[in-house]
C-alpha cells in the first residue's frame, strides 16, 4: 500500500532533514510533496499547500522544537486532522524531543516514528508502515 502522495509538514529550520527524508522516500518509490521542492517561482504558495493537503493520502509531520513553534506547521496539522481521508494516515516523525502537544493534544495518540537515534532506523520503521523494505 504505497502512498500515492505523501505530504511532509516541517519547519523551514528542519529543511536539511526534510530534504534527506524526501530523497530517501522517493528513492523507495514513495511520492513526497513538500514546499521546498514542489513550490516553484510565481506560484501562490498558500494555494499550492492547500491543494497538496487535499490531494495527499498520507501526512507526515516532523516533530522538533522549531516545528511546534511554526504557525504554518500548526495550520497544516489542524487541516490534516479534519480530513476523513487522512484518518489513520497521519504519522508524526520525532526528530527531536519537543512539546508536540502545542500543535494538537491529539497527536500523542498517533504511532510515532523515532528519528532521534538514527536516520536509517527511522526510515526503516517508517517504510515498514507501508510494507517497503529499506535499502541503504
Amino acid at each position: 500500500m504505497i502512498p500515492q502522495e505523501t505530504f511532509l509538514s516541517h519547519s523551514s529550520r528542519d529543511r536539511e532533514f526534510a530534504n534527506q527524508l524526501a530523497e530517501t522516500l522517493r528513492r523507495h518509490g514513495v511520492p513526497v510533496w513538500y514546499s521546498q521542492t514542489d513550490i516553484v517561482g510565481a506560484q501562490n504558495w498558500h494555494d499550492e499547500i492547500g491543494a497538496a493537503l487535499k490531494r495527499a493520502d498520507w501526512f507526515l509531520i516532523v516533530f522538533s522544537a522549531d516545528s511546534v513553534k511554526s504557525m504554518w506547521v500548526k495550520r497544516e496539522v489542524q487541516f490534516a486532522l479534519q480530513q476523513n481521508h487522512l484518518e489513520h494516515r497521519i504519522i508524526p516523525l520525532v526528530l527531536a524531543s519537543c512539546e508536540h502537544e502545542k500543535l494538537s493534544w491529539t497527536l500523542s495518540l498517533f504511532q510515532m516514528v523515532d528519528f532521534t537515534k538514527s536516520f536509517e532506523a527511522g526510515c526503516r520503521d517508517l517504510l515498514r508502515i507501508w510494507g517497503i523494505g529499506f535499502k541503504g
